[in-house]
């Protein structure tokens, strides 16, 4: 075997592509829109958004779907709009009318409407909304929901860090959130609907932050081409943010192949994950440093570097 590296395309789009999502579209919609416009093969998203939801959607493009897993647990940031005295089965204006209170929406003044939210914020879980992906029994909750099927749901730990009237026009306000991953906004504002006793729907939602992908690294979905692709690409490297160690091309077959590296070539970043790298920046590994010992999590054949040639 030839301890030589091949060079592989370095023409081709990988990174992560930050998409301001347009209402009415689902993610994999989304995905597959994009696919064609940027002419890439291979792309995940780190996270759905709702269909009537807008604004921050990570896409990963080539390569950088296999790292995925490392930017999906990261805090979210969203702005909402809900109305009072209303309420539907999905908590969101996409669902089926429920229940009006107009009556009980107007007892409620932006002070009493701002002690819901600092109550809904401190609770430490939330209770899934039937509308949505999560699977109980092996059966996608959603599934059961269009059936006319309600299960019980074990509630779910959450951390909300914000949750904050920004505009109040009763009976519709807008507020800020800032909460932990797999946070349902719609489940948010049906409890503060459930504290007022009125009732409340999730009316309009723009996630502004996913991580540390913000709108500011957004582009719209229509104005998206090869070219503005390559563009505004965030580098894997940059995209997953984790401490770097730059491996010399002497050991690129070794970590390609997954063989035993000397620890000491972490010893600059100490305990924990960290992503091999390239001189020119591309990843070769995301790799943990522990008990004196190298482990690979996963190995990257891309950009300046494939396995080495047989």
């Amino acid at each position: 075997m030839s301890s030589r590296p091949r060079r592989g395309r370095r023409d081709e789009l990988h990174g992560v592509l930050v998409i301001d999502k347009p209402r009415g579209m689902t993610s994999a919609a989304v995905l597959n829109d994009l696919g064609s416009r940027a002419g890439v093969a291979a792309a995940g998203h780190t996270g759905t958004l709702d269909p009537m939801a807008t604004g921050v959607l990570p896409v990963c493009l080539g390569a950088a779907t296999k790292l995925a897993q490392w930017l999906l647990a990261d805090d979210k940031a969203y702005e909402a709009e809900l109305e009072l005295g209303l309420e539907t089965d999905s908590h969101d204006a996409d669902g089926t009318v429920l229940r009006r209170d107009p009556e009980g929406a107007a007892r409620v003044d932006a002070a009493a409407l701002a002690a819901a939210l600092a109550g809904v914020a401190a609770e430490a879980t939330q209770v899934p909304p039937m509308y949505s992906a999560i699977k109980q029994g092996g059966v996608r909750l959603h599934d059961l929901a269009r059936a006319g099927v309600e299960v019980e749901r074990a509630p779910r730990l959450v951390r909300i860090d914000r949750f904050e009237l920004l505009d109040v026009a009763l009976p519709r306000a807008r507020v800020a959130i800032t909460c932990s991953k797999g946070t349902f906004v719609r489940g948010l504002v049906r409890d503060v609907g459930a504290r007022l006793g009125c009732g409340a729907t999730l009316t309009a939602l723009r996630r502004t932050a996913s991580g540390r992908f913000t709108l500011a690294d957004a582009v719209a979905l229509v104005d998206v081409t090869p070219v503005s692709a390559a563009a505004r690409m965030i580098a894997p490297a940059r995209a997953t943010g984790l401490p770097s160690v730059t491996v010399p091309p002497s050991l690129w077959p070794d970590v390609l192949e997954g063989r035993r590296i000397d620890p000491a070539l972490a010893a600059a970043v100490g305990d924990g994950l960290f992503q091999m790298l390239t001189p020119a920046g591309d990843i070769l590994a995301i790799a943990e440093l522990g008990g004196g010992a190298i482990r690979f999590h996963r190995v990257l054949n891309y950009g300046a570097v494939v396995k080495p040639e047989r």
